[in-house]
């Protein structure tokens, strides 16, 4: 059998991890990308792409014998309709990049799951107070912005249409900013143990927001730069132990409200993007459906996954573990879709 993904993202070490766990490996790459991949003696099939059409064609020379892990870029660079052509098993529930994709349908789940979550401004003429605006799609924060009154919400989405990143305003959600500290906590829900597991923590590191704590006040105060949201790397975060009890509540709400309004639910890794306030609330402002690239900190096994397999565990191979186990059992049928 064949682990196969796309080359970007966390793709290496998913194939890392599925080589861990014995499995043949091939990365779906882009051309320009090809030489980069052979650096790395765990891939053992390279199929390179010219056009995304292309890129489909060589997903589904696996159909036969493979599986496709999916990540953030699968959908954002292929597009909902070059996916659905994708022959080749998925792992995970493919009807979950429909919610994955539309941030309105994704409050709507936390909501059903009984996740605290931040107000959302159906209409600009409400908003009154900092808002962030943020497109659908796993866009790694591109495009995103702060507002602080329903002006300059109007005027943000205003220059979104006119710099065509989106059609309208019906494709952004208008989101209460709520002040604390961001941690994105990682769990991976196994069908084939009945349990959902934490598996770690990180801090998205975003390009400028972050890097203007490093300017002088007295700059920001005279030139007011504009925070942008765009994701450029990862942080490892371990959290108060106090705070573990009602993230996995969550992760096990959410669990439960995807199998009820998205059947069979979620399947592997998924993540509640949250921040945590001064009083100990945790807020889930997104959610990721699958494996996000915070994960690629922990390719040695995180503070968590320890606690549950004593051995290096990264989620690449704890992927392959669930799907090693799954066709074993010869109930493979239950983890890809």
């Amino acid at each position: 059998m064949i682990i196969g993904t796309l080359g970007s993202h966390s793709a290496l070490q998913i194939l890392h991890g599925a080589k861990k766990e014995g499995f043949q490996t091939a990365v779906v790459a882009d051309k320009k990308r090809e030489d980069f991949y052979r650096n790395f003696s765990f891939i053992d099939n390279i199929l390179s792409y010219d056009s995304l059409d292309n890129a489909v064609i060589q997903i589904n020379k696996m159909k036969d014998n493979g599986i496709l892990i999916p990540h953030g870029s699968l959908v954002e660079y292929l597009g909902k309709e070059r996916v659905d052509k994708i022959q080749t098993k998925i792992f995970g529930n493919r009807k979950i990049f429909e919610w994955e994709a539309d941030q309105k349908k994704k409050m709507e789940l936390l909501r059903k799951s009984h996740i605290k979550i931040p107000e959302i401004f159906e209409r600009v003429e409400d908003v009154d107070r900092l808002v962030i605006v943020k497109l659908n799609g796993a866009k790694g924060g591109k495009g995103y912005f702060l507002a602080k009154n329903k002006s300059e919400v109007k005027e943000g989405i205003s220059n979104l249409i006119n710099s065509k990143m989106i059609k309208s305003e019906e494709e952004v959600i208008i989101q209460e900013f709520v002040i604390g500290v961001p941690m994105y906590f990682q769990f991976f829900y196994s069908y084939m143990l009945n349990r959902t597991e934490i598996f770690g923590i990180d801090i998205r590191y975003e390009t400028n927001i972050d890097g203007l704590r490093r300017l002088p006040y007295n700059y920001i105060k005279e030139t007011n730069p504009s925070p942008t949201f765009v994701v450029v790397g990862n942080i490892p975060a371990v959290a108060r132990e106090s705070l573990l009890p009602v993230a996995l509540e969550y992760a096990n709400n959410f669990v439960k409200t995807t199998k009820e309004l998205v059947p069979p639910g979620i399947i592997g890794p998924f993540c509640l993007e949250s921040i945590v306030t001064d009083n100990m609330d945790i807020v889930v402002f997104e959610f990721s459906g699958r494996i996000v690239a915070g994960t690629n900190l922990y390719v040695n096994g995180s503070p968590y996954s320890w606690l549950y397999w004593d051995e290096p565990m990264s989620m690449g191979r704890r992927i392959a573990r669930e799907i090693k186990i799954a066709n074993e059992k010869d109930k493979l049928n239950l983890v890809v879709s």
